[in-house]
């Protein structure tokens, strides 16, 4: 524990880690674990899709050929395996192109415009408003309600889920129009939402155009042997009389083609007949032959499942080495804790307060880049600055064991500095 250590015997590992960080910068090093990106041996594992449907298979079950206009909502196999993944009805879902993030813009500016369902007048209308960011969270996510003209609120994120209590006082202002919500494996912390926090999510006292963006990204992306299962929010809200509560919304994006997935977007009949009339006005027809070539690819969910079953296995060692040198080289010494996952693609370490930014720094002097420090946070701004997403999943296994020991190197380097600036 660095507390129990003489300023001596600090300087002198302050000063044997300053030699070793010398060195590693000028390796020249070019490293990257900004994003969670598939890897290029992951994308291999869906190069049958760049040949499907294949020759003149252009109709789907129902006859439909895929080739033209029409069908707005999407192929009906293609609702019925994100229905399976959603844990939902086929008929309320609405398959969407690449993107699951373009769907929740369109969601929110929909909301902006035009209001939702059950709501007095839009949203853009009422004055300031403002939208929910549990924190560590996804930025994304945070930047597109802050371009959209929200004021953004950090709810800190608990081992269950966001912190309900500071959740239920917040909504309380009918100002508040929203909540970003990563249930599986969130980003970066990797945690699942327990089945508590979705009831009180779902029962809350709210707004009546109050609502869950539910933004189930890694619904299938398991490498650990732990899986807990995701919270039905929409039977919850249902249950709760408040059934238009919550969109929620998932895609193919990180199990097959990054660049060329599917997204979708389920919720209660009358948001998704909602979002239907407006998209009636915004085109003719999404990609309905990616769609094909999907539903050719899984088969079904099954299909699917054994498919991440075979990304989950290029996932785990990745995963398993950040841990490894987390633990080889922090662990013991009070200066860290880190999130340990058993899915999705990112782990979360926590540093002493002020070490983020620095830590980072100093990383990407030696030729490591990670996420900026503050981006898990509502306008990019860490409160404390101790939080350091580590996206793991693009790199080959030798840069993430070069990647990892210099991030931890660091991190020693800098609480050394903290402890004896304050000593």
């Amino acid at each position: 524990m660095l507390h129990d250590d003489s300023q001596e015997t600090l300087k002198a590992r302050g000063n044997e880690l300053q030699q070793r960080y010398e060195a590693a910068s000028g390796a020249g090093l070019s490293l990257d674990m900004t994003r969670g990106k598939p890897a290029p041996e992951q994308l291999d594992l869906a190069d049958p899709l760049l040949t499907l449907p294949g020759a003149g298979q252009f109709h789907d079950q129902e006859n439909t050929d895929c080739r033209n206009y029409g069908g707005i909502d999407g192929l009906a196999g293609m609702k019925k395996l994100f229905a399976d993944i959603l844990g939902c009805q086929h008929a309320d879902v609405i398959v969407g192109g690449n993107s699951s993030l373009t769907m929740m813009y369109d969601a929110i500016a929909r909301a902006v415009l035009f209001g939702v369902p059950g709501g007095d007048k839009p949203w853009g209308q009422q004055g300031t408003i403002r939208f929910l960011c549990p924190a560590p969270g996804y930025d994304r996510h945070f930047e597109i309600t802050g371009h959209l003209g929200f004021e953004l609120v950090n709810v800190e994120m608990t081992e269950d889920g966001p912190d309900m209590d500071h959740v239920e006082t917040l909504v309380a202002d009918p100002s508040v129009k929203g909540i970003w919500c990563v249930p599986r494996y969130s980003n970066p912390t990797g945690i699942t939402y327990s089945e508590s926090v979705a009831q009180r999510l779902a029962a809350m006292e709210a707004t009546s155009d109050f609502r869950i963006f539910w933004d189930n990204a890694y619904a299938e992306h398991h490498f650990g042997e732990e899986r807990h299962p995701v919270p039905d929010i929409l039977s919850a809200c249902r249950d709760a009389g408040n059934p238009d509560r919550v969109l929620m919304f998932t895609s193919t994006s990180k199990m097959t083609m990054a660049g060329a997935g599917v997204s979708a977007m389920a919720s209660s009949p009358v948001n998704i007949n909602d979002a239907r009339r407006h998209l009636s006005v915004q085109t003719i027809g999404p990609d309905k032959l990616n769609q094909l070539r999907h539903l050719t690819f899984f088969g079904d969910i099954d299909g699917l499942r054994a498919h991440m079953t075979q990304v989950g296995e290029l996932l785990k060692p990745k995963f398993a080495l950040v841990q490894e040198i987390l633990e080889r080289d922090l662990s013991g010494k009070g200066i860290a804790t880190w999130s340990n996952p058993s899915g999705g693609y990112f782990v979360s370490v926590t540093g002493p307060d002020d070490c983020a930014r620095p830590v980072i720094e100093m990383a990407a002097q030696a030729g490591v880049k990670l996420t900026p420090a503050g981006a898990p946070f509502a306008y990019g701004l860490d409160p404390q600055n101790r939080i350091i997403r580590l996206a793991p999943s693009f790199p080959p296994l030798e840069d993430i064991r070069q990647a990892m020991e210099i991030v931890t190197l660091c991190l020693e380097l800098v609480a050394i500095r903290q402890r004896l600036a304050s000593a």
